[in-house]
């Protein structure tokens, strides 16, 4: 017991050492939907009421995007190729329309019951089984340390960036070839969680000037820190701002809000 204490404050110590200088400007008109696990906070803008937006990462908490579709009568394109993933998205298009029947529980793992469905339809949630990369090709898509955790990874950051770990493979889409695929146009919202991949997705979304008005972003690397990791996400957040986004909530351990101004 207390080896594990010292590893839990030599880690928490590692984390405040490498955090990223990300400077917050918080906004006081802020929503946040979701599980304690896997919700997210960003603001409820008039654009998002019958909107569509992007949400990449499913994993096997869907809090966010059921609640989001039901509260503002949006559709959600969820962006995964996990199997596990893709399992839980077709467990919950077996259950549209009804109403939960448990509450949420902690972690990762949401039973299907705990979503409220009433106002899902088949409309609401499109499954597209790819990873968002920044070109559209066949990806390794990296294990996760811990089998019990569902969230594989393109760059591998899990595993020091490995190369060779297990793997499964699956397509990849870019975001560009994404909006004009399901003819998207302006996006009100993305949600973006995809283990370490987000940095080089963002630089493409930039570089591709491609608008999304809120940006909400897990820096994964963050819960694994390091002098890369910190450099990577500061000079992230410095192009953001250059493009017109102010980051308006951190919402630990790794999710922020960036709003376009």
């Amino acid at each position: 017991m207390l080896q594990d204490l010292k590893t839990r404050v030599a880690r928490h110590i590692s984390r405040w050492k490498y955090a990223p200088d990300i400077k917050v400007e918080r906004s006081s008109d802020l929503l946040r939907l979701g599980s304690e696990y896997g919700g997210w906070t960003f603001e409820p803008s008039a654009d998002l009421h019958g909107a569509v937006i992007v949400s990449c990462g499913f994993g096997e908490d869907a809090s966010f995007d059921t609640e989001f579709a039901s509260r503002f009568h949006a559709k959600v394109i969820v962006v995964d190729p996990t199997p596990r993933a893709i399992r839980h998205f077709n467990a919950i298009q077996q259950h549209l329309g009804q109403p939960s029947s448990q509450p949420y529980v902690k972690g990762g793992l949401q039973p299907v019951a705990s979503y409220d469905l009433r106002e899902i339809t088949s409309d609401s949630l499109i499954l597209e089984p790819s990873a968002l990369w920044v070109e559209n090709t066949t990806v390794k898509f990296f294990e996760p340390p811990d089998p019990r955790h569902v969230s594989h990874s393109i760059v591998n950051f899990q595993s020091n960036y490995d190369p060779n770990g297990s793997h499964i493979q699956v397509p990849a889409i870019t975001l560009e070839t994404l909006i004009a695929k399901y003819r998207l146009g302006i996006l009100p919202l993305m949600k973006i969680d995809i283990e370490g991949a987000e940095i080089s997705v963002i630089q493409y979304m930039l570089a591709k000037s491609l608008i999304v008005r809120q940006l909400l972003v897990e820096f994964d690397e963050m819960l694994c820190p390091s002098d890369r990791s910190r450099k990577e996400i500061e000079e992230t957040d410095k192009k953001l701002r250059q493009a017109g986004y102010i980051c308006r909530h951190f919402d630990g351990p790794a999710n922020f809000l960036y709003v376009q101004q």
